[in-house]
Order: structure tokens, then C-alpha cells, then sequence
């Protein structure tokens, strides 16, 4: 008796599932963290500007919301420090 594939015949199936979501989850880690580097090295070259509190709402934003949370306190920073 010729044992039967549980997954189908797509070649590395589950096991490419897997690398997918990996991958998803270290992005969705490190791309709010590169925005919040960022908007700190840029608050840091102004004047009045709490560049901390940024970078913490950046990573907080992004880690609780998802990138896309991040990226909505990229542009509220950027459209609030724009002189």
C-alpha cells in the first residue's frame, strides 16, 4: 500500500506556510522599529521636540496595531513637525 500525502501535491506546502509566516512576523517586528530609529534621529535635529515620546508611540503603535499603526504615527509626526 503506497501511503497517501496529507497535504495535496503542492511541493513543501506546509513547511513553506510556515517560512511565510516566519518571515511576516520578523517584518511586521522590524519595520516599526526602523520607523521609530528613524523619526528619533529626525526629532533629534530639531528643536522642542520630544523625540523619545515619538519613537515610543512609533514602536508601541506598531507593535499593538501592526505596521500599519506605525506607519500612521510616521505621518501624524510628520504632519504635526513640519514647520
Amino acid at each position: 500500500m503506497v501511503p497517501l500525502p496529507l497535504f495535496g501535491g503542492i511541493p513543501g506546502g506546509v513547511e513553506l506556510l510556515i517560512v511565510f509566516f516566519i518571515l511576516l512576523l520578523v517584518f511586521s517586528l522590524l519595520l516599526p522599529v526602523g520607523m521609530a530609529y528613524w523619526v528619533y534621529q529626525d526629532a533629534k535635529g530639531r528643536r522642542d521636540t520630544d523625540e523619545t515620546l515619538w519613537a515610543l508611540a512609533t514602536v508601541l503603535a506598531g507593535l499593538f496595531v501592526s505596521v500599519f499603526g506605525a506607519g500612521a504615527v510616521l505621518l501624524l509626526y510628520l504632519l504635526i513637525e513640519r514647520e
